[in-house]
């Protein structure tokens, strides 16, 4: 009986150590010390269960060696299961094999400490300690062994795997960010130095406007873009320079509109950069601005109870082939989804899609 209230016991003391909350709690701090922890503690655990169980048979000083050699034998069993059984086998999806092997050791194990245990230590068996109650003690023990070094390793890979496939996923929104920065189309920009190249031979106010609108989104690229978060402004910033860019590469033409509504809050208010930037882009590449003459794009900002709302409306092109396929911007769109879900989760509202005459894309996220 006191056997089995151990077992319970331990089994209770592994379930709270490796409740998901806790676990993850432990690993931020020492992972490593854990790992050592939980085997130091098992090992010590067992020592004591087979300290009192052994009494029963041994008196000192065979108690103490048969004890410290049940110990050291088991440590070694231990190993095999942790470190070779578990790996090879249970990880490797060859659940029969791992089973076969592990019955094995058990069957090995035991019948070692049955064979030897009794001759070496001279332990003295009667009516009351029966050699029964031996066997049923050394199979109860090396079974315990067996199972709990099953269970750690299993367990242990199986949050290493969970912590790969997390990183995974922070990679993966790493480089959604990355895309991200990186989305401002070079060729925009190699096109806009040859028209200002072009323009210096003969120089005017928009050739120095050009170069100061590129010198500002430029630096947004190189700087703003490193950030974690940056301003509302600063955003809006990136967006005019690049509408100005547009606009003087048109001559002024082009049907850009800007409705900013509580003006103030923008330095307040932080963002993920190019989110909004990329929104502006796709409006830019599938509104047809600068090559239908009705096309348009129009901005809206403003702060709405305790949200905030970023709304783009633009034309669609009515001929697709001069603005590319409008599904392109897709990819632009599922970035700027796992940027806003890793940011705001569950606080934002994100909407792209047609209206009646025109294209919506509307951003909300919650102050």
């Amino acid at each position: 009986m006191f056997l089995i209230i151990n077992i319970v016991f331990i089994l209770l003391v592994f379930r709270v150590l490796f409740n998901a909350k806790v676990l993850r709690r432990l690993m931020d701090y020492h992972w490593g010390f854990l790992l050592k922890f939980q085997h130091v503690f098992f090992l010590l655990i067992f020592l004591i269960i087979t300290f009192f169980t052994e009494n029963y048979f041994l008196d000192v000083p065979e108690l103490i060696w048969s004890v410290l050699s049940v110990i050291i034998f088991n440590v070694g069993i231990y190993s095999l299961v942790y470190f070779y059984l578990v790996p090879e086998f249970y990880l490797s999806n060859k659940y029969p094999e791992f089973i076969l092997y592990a019955l094995i050791s058990f069957l090995v194990s035991s019948l070692f400490r049955i064979l030897l245990q009794p001759a070496v230590f001279h332990m003295n068996f009667t009516e009351n300690l029966s050699n029964t109650k031996f066997l049923y003690n050394v199979y109860t023990a090396q079974g315990i062994v067996i199972l709990v070094a099953s269970f750690l390793g299993i367990t242990k890979d199986k949050f290493l795997i969970e912590e790969d496939f997390k990183d995974l996923g922070e990679e993966k929104d790493q480089l959604y960010l990355d895309l991200l920065k990186s989305k401002m189309n070079p060729h925009f920009l190699l096109n806009t130095l040859n028209n200002i190249y072009s323009k210096s031979f003969q120089p005017s106010e928009n050739t120095s406007e050009s170069i100061l609108q590129l010198s500002k989104l430029l630096q947004y690229v190189i700087y703003d873009t490193s950030k974690e978060k940056i301003s509302m402004a600063q955003e809006f910033s990136s967006i005019k320079s690049l509408a100005g860019l547009y606009q003087l590469k048109y001559n002024n033409v082009l049907n850009i509109s800007f409705d900013i509504q509580d003006q103030e809050t923008l330095e307040l208010i932080d963002i993920p950069p190019s989110v909004c930037l990329t929104l502006f882009e796709n409006a830019l590449k599938h509104s047809a601005v600068g090559i239908e003459p009705e096309s348009y794009i129009n901005i809206t900002y403003k702060i709405k109870g305790q949200e905030f709302l970023f709304e783009i409306r633009n034309s669609v092109s009515k001929k697709k082939n001069l603005v590319g396929n409008m599904n392109d911007s897709g990819l632009g769109n599922e970035a700027v989804i796992n940027i806003l879900e890793k940011n705001y989760a569950g606080k934002y509202t994100f909407i792209s899609e047609p209206a009646e005459n025109d294209y919506q894309t509307i951003l909300k996220i919650k102050l």
